[in-house]
């Protein structure tokens, strides 16, 4: 899938310690998060070749082409370069041949050599295309893990989210990111989020101003990244608001297509929001496992059904 983002090609040479057969003076950018292996279109089906696709020969591809004698070798890997794939990366060190190098350099064709396995790097390149080209925003707010789920809070400026964050780093979490969130759909089901680099770890405190959270209080207080699993709306509290007190509500926030379970939480003088928040990731790791705190009570008390009419009616049994 070809995407708006783009990646440039020494990224990937040295991610994967690729060795270098041949390359373009000017940098290659790779748009598409899928892969290809050219059987078919060495074997002369070129119909649905896509040229913005990596291209990987392994010993298939490699021992396909040595069945034939050196003419019609080189013809069938002229024929394949000439479609100028973006790059053609040769794995299990199976680039002795002259052929793929010399006809790499005659139409300028970035020419890379793995020494993995071709099943396992092509698995772990279309791993780092899916992230590094995942669809992406960045929006104001604040990413923590707490107990394994990434937490993201979300509100207004001014509202505690950093202050909250630097609380639930001193209790033992983990922060991921302040004040801007990079957040990139990674698959059909996941999202994860980041830390711009230039603003990766450092926290803004009114009063105080700014400090880097990985100086003050270690390595383990800080993550690069984090999956999101649930969205958190800090808000003040606002006392003509009827809020959610049986946790029966599934609140969803949509971001780049997928909803997250979310939640709202008012603030005000005296809640310990540290504590609210552990709490609230805590549940929010009991529902995936299909345990539900408000639903069980309203089992223990026999008030399901009482529960359900009312819901029919918008009154609230508490």
């Amino acid at each position: 899938m070809k995407t708006d983002c783009t990646i440039e090609l020494s990224r990937i040479v040295k991610e994967f310690s690729l060795e270098v057969l041949n390359m373009p003076e000017s940098e290659v950018l790779v748009s598409s998060t899928e892969t290809n292996r050219p059987g078919l279109h060495l074997a002369g089906y070129y119909e649905y070749f896509d040229s913005s696709r990596i291209q990987i020969l392994g010993m298939n591809e490699i021992g396909f082409l040595q069945r034939f004698d050196e003419a019609e070798k080189f013809k069938r890997v002229d024929e394949f370069f000439a479609k100028k794939p973006v790059a053609v990366i040769i794995a299990r060190n199976l680039a002795e041949d002259s052929i793929y190098a010399q006809v790499a350099k005659k139409y300028n064709v970035p020419l890379l050599v793995s020494k993995n396995s071709t099943s396992d790097f092509e698995a772990a390149l279309i791993a780092f295309l899916n992230l590094q080209l995942a669809p992406r925003i960045t929006r104001h707010g604040v990413l923590v893990e707490v107990y394994g789920e990434g937490i993201l809070l979300l509100g207004e400026s001014g509202v505690g989210k950093s202050e909250t964050a630097i609380e639930l780093v001193k209790r033992g979490h983990r922060l991921i990111a302040d004040d801007a969130v990079e957040i990139r759909r990674v698959s059909s089901k996941s999202l994860v989020g980041t830390a711009p680099d230039n603003i990766r770890h450092f926290i803004e405190l009114r009063g105080i101003g700014i400090i880097n959270a990985s100086r003050i209080f270690g390595a383990g207080a800080v993550k690069l990244t984090e999956k999101i699993d649930l969205v958190i709306n800090m808000e003040q509290w606002d006392a003509s608001k009827n809020y959610d007190r049986m946790g029966l509500e599934t609140q969803k926030t949509e971001i780049l297509g997928l909803e997250v379970p979310s939640l709202t939480i008012p603030v005000k003088p005296g809640r310990n929001l540290a504590v609210i928040i552990e709490v609230a990731a805590m549940n929010s790791r009991q529902k995936k496992l299909g345990y539900n705190a408000a639903e069980d009570l309203l089992n223990r008390l026999g008030m399901n059904d009482d529960f359900a009419k009312t819901e029919e009616t918008n009154v609230k049994p508490f």
